[in-house]
C-alpha cells in the first residue's frame, strides 16, 4: 500500500509523470540488519542531504521505528527540520556548527560536534544564555581524513576546555574513517590506532566520555574493531553497499526507485539522428519513446554516452542521444511502445534491474552521488508494506 506523509509533494505538483518511490519497509529491514551486525553498539542512522535523496523525515521515522538510537545530519538546518517534524530522538550534527548557530543548536536540542575552542565557547555561552542544564557535545578528532576535526595532539586540551564549562558535558569522542571501503588497505588500522592513543590520553586524564564512535557504513561492515559504542550508518541504511565489493557483507535491499511514463512516441527511419548534437544515429527504422526526465532532475547528461539503459516493457532499452534538461529519449528498435508505459530508470521491472551502482560504474563515480543528485522537482512517493 502507499503510505501518506505530509512530506510528500501535493498532487498539484505531480502532473508530470515522473517520480521516486521510496520503500520504507526496505529502510526498516536495512536498519534492523545493520543493528544486528553492530550489536552491542548502538546504531545512528545518517539522514543528511535529505536522507541521501530519499526524504529525511520519512526515513528518520522508519529508522527509529526499526530500532535506530539516533540520527545524524550535516547541517543545523537539517536538524531543525527533523525537530519541526516532531522527531525528538538524539540528532548529531556531524560538523561543528558556526558560532552564530549555537543558540539554535541549544534551543532545538541538537547534539553538536566540536573541535575548536571557539565552537566550544560559543556553545557554552548559548547554554548559559538559555539557562539550560549541562549540554552534551561530541568531540571529533582527525585521525587521517583531514577534512574536519581536532588534531590528535589537540584533543586532550579541547576535552579539558569542555570540562571547564559547567554548561557542557563531553558525551563522546569520535573520528571518521577515510578508506574503510577498501578493506585490504592498512590505513584504517592506522587511523584506529591514532584514535585509541587519543582515547588513552583522555582516559588517563579522567576525561574519557561515555560514548566512543568511529565506524561509518564501511567500517561497520568491514572493520569490526571500529564499531565501539556507536556506529553511524549512512548509505547502507538505504540498501546501497558502501563499495561494490561489500555487497555480500550484509543483507541490504535498495529503498529507492526512479520511474516515469512515456509521454510521446514516434517512428523514425534508419539514418535519423537524435537530440542535441545529432550524435545518435539509427541504423534501422525504430520506435522512439520520449520520457519526461532529464539532467535537471538528476539524470546525468553523460549517462547516454556511457551506454545508459532504462527498463521499458520488461527489457533493457538504450537511452538514445543526448539527455536534455527535462527529457530523454529511448530507442525501442522495432518493438512497440505506447504513451503511458512505465519507464524504470533505477529499480526493477519484470525481473530486470537497473541500480544506482550501475549508473555510478558507468559514470566513474559512487552511488551516493547518484541518489543524492535526484532533484527536488521529482516528487517522492512513500511505500510501506
Amino acid at each position: 500500500m502507499t503510505a501518506s506523509f505530509p512530506e510528500q509533494q501535493p498532487a498539484s505538483r505531480r502532473i508530470r509523470p515522473t517520480w521516486v518511490e521510496v520503500d520504507l519497509g526496505a529502510i526498516r529491514e536495512n536498519v534492523v540488519e545493520l543493528a544486528r551486525i553492530a550489536a552491542p553498539a548502538r546504531l545512528l542512522t545518517v539522514v543528511k542531504a535529505d536522507g541521501y535523496g530519499h526524504g529525511a523525515v520519512p526515513v528518520a521515522r522508519a529508522a527509529l521505528d526499526a530500532g535506530a538510537w539516533g540520527l545524524g545530519v550535516a547541517l543545523v538546518e537539517e536538524g531543525t527540520t527533523l525537530r519541526a517534524a516532531g522527531i525528538d530522538a538524539p540528532v548529531l550534527v556531524l560538523s561543528e556548527p558556526p558560532p552564530a548557530a549555537a543558540p539554535v543548536v541549544v534551543s532545538a536540542g541538537l547534539t553538536p560536534t566540536v573541535y575548536t575552542t571557539g565552537g566550544i565557547d560559543a556553545l557554552a555561552k548559548a547554554v548559559a544564555d538559555a539557562g539550560a542544564g549541562p549540554f552534551e557535545v561530541h568531540l571529533k578528532v582527525d585521525t587521517g581524513m583531514h577534512r574536519v576535526g581536532a588534531a590528535p595532539g589537540e584533543a586532550l586540551a579541547l576535552a579539558r576546555r569542555v570540562a571547564e564549562h559547567a554548561e557542557l558535558r563531553l558525551d563522546a569522542l569520535w573520528t571518521h574513517l577515510a578508506i574503510a571501503d577498501e578493506s585490504d588497505d592498512p590505513y584504517t588500522h592506522a587511523q584506529l590506532a591514532r584514535f585509541d592513543a587519543v582515547l588513552a590520553a583522555l582516559d588517563e586524564a579522567g576525561l574519557r566520555p561515555p560514548l566512543v564512535h568511529a565506524a561509518n557504513s564501511a567500517g561497520l561492515l568491514a572493520f569490526p574493531e571500529s564499531r565501539r559504542d556507536l556506529v553511524r550508518a549512512g548509505i547502507a541504511a538505504y540498501g546501497i553497499p558502501p563499495a561494490p565489493a561489500m555487497s555480500e557483507c550484509a543483507r541490504l535491499r535498495p529503498a529507492l526507485s526512479l520511474k516515469a511514463r512515456v509521454t510521446h512516441v514516434k517512428e523514425l527511419p534508419a539514418g535519423a539522428r537524435l537530440s542535441y548534437g545529432l550524435r545518435y544515429s539509427l541504423t534501422t527504422p525504430s520506435w522512439i519513446a520520449t520520457v519526461p526526465i532529464g539532467y535537471a532532475d538528476g539524470v546525468p547528461r553523460r549517462l547516454a554516452a556511457a551506454g545508459g539503459e532504462v527498463l521499458l516493457r520488461g527489457r533493457r532499452r538504450r537511452i538514445a542521444g543526448t539527455i536534455t534538461m527535462d527529457q530523454l529519449m529511448v530507442d525501442m528498435g522495432g518493438d512497440p511502445v505506447a504513451v503511458g508505459d512505465e519507464v524504470v530508470l533505477i529499480g526493477r521491472q519484470d525481473g530486470e534491474c537497473v541500480t544506482a551502482e550501475e549508473w555510478a560504474e558507468r559514470l566513474d563515480t559512487i552511488a551516493y552521488e547518484i541518489v543524492c543528485g535526484i532533484g527536488g522537482r521529482v516528487p517522492r512517493t512513500y511505500l510501506d508494506g
